[in-house]
């Protein structure tokens, strides 16, 4: 058949076609280093995809009846235990009866409704992004929640738990290379909410564990010790993603202004009503 016999819809069908599969091509993945200064390339957002904000145990899906107006925007969802092996965290008796009063007092008492930052582990579950900033020296974490960061030191930059005068809500981190997973040890902790289950630790030490699984997945584990709360050290587990849609960002989420009211009510110059 000759191209001039075609109907002119087909002409137009075609170019249609073709431009619409040009346009669905995924952008070109950019080029980045597989390793740093001789270690894993950790540097880029990272998010974690999980219900771990909710509830560290794992829960079913429940409604809020506080906030029954928002139906289904503010509920509840399911989902499964990070707790390494699926089970629960390992509470003194009287850190229970803690834990109790917490869940009665959400969610006001919560550190995330007050916008505080939300101490590590937490930080790093929270349905936010943060980036890794990666060089030869110390890496810096930026945290989209409450605009906050910390700096993990690294070699001989260490600082001694000793010369700590004060409890940071994220504490202070030293970091080394384990082969190929960055442990980084956090001590120095305020007491924190662990998510918005109440469960909480009372100045606990943190080690963190960030494996690099492939250039888009990094394997993150965390083990709590507080000898004041805990029977026993436990960890937490989970995938963190990469952010590779193009020009990904870590925003700022000042959320110290939505918090007024709940932290000062009639004590501001425009309470609300």
């Amino acid at each position: 058949m000759k191209l001039g016999h075609l109907n002119p819809l087909a002409y137009l069908a075609a170019a249609l076609l073709a431009g619409g599969l040009a346009c669905a091509q995924p952008p070109a993945a950019k080029e980045r280093p597989e390793q740093i200064g001789g270690h894993p390339n950790i540097n880029g957002i990272w998010q974690a995809l999980n219900t771990a904000n909710w509830n560290l145990e794992g829960q079913p899906m429940a409604a809020i009846e506080e906030f029954w107006q928002l139906g289904a925007l503010f509920a509840v969802p399911p989902g499964q235990s990070v707790v390494k092996g699926g089970g629960a965290i390992p509470y003194l008796p009287r850190a229970l009866e803690r834990r109790a009063a917490n869940r009665a007092n959400w969610p006001g008492e919560d550190m995330e409704a007050k916008c505080f930052r939300a101490g590590i582990p937490r930080q790093t579950y929270l349905p936010y992004p943060f980036e890794i900033v990666q060089g030869d020296g110390d890496i810096l974490f930026v945290y989209e929640y409450a605009t906050s960061n910390r700096t993990v030191r690294m070699g001989e930059n260490h600082i001694s738990p000793d010369d700590v005068l004060v409890d940071q809500w994220l504490g202070w981190s030293n970091g080394r290379w384990e082969g190929d997973t960055l442990v980084v040890d956090v001590f120095g902790n305020m007491p924190v909410w662990l998510d918005r289950a109440g469960n909480f630790h009372n100045g606990a030490t943190v080690t963190e564990r960030y494996t690099l699984m492939d250039e888009s997945h990094l394997w993150y584990e965390a083990t709590i010790e507080d000898p004041s709360t805990f029977s026993r050290p436990w960890t937490i587990a989970m995938p963190l993603y990469r952010r590779v849609e193009p020009n990904a960002a870590v925003f700022e989420y000042k959320c110290v202004e939505i918090a007024e009211p709940l932290l000062y009510g009639e004590l501001l110059n425009d309470p609300i009503k």
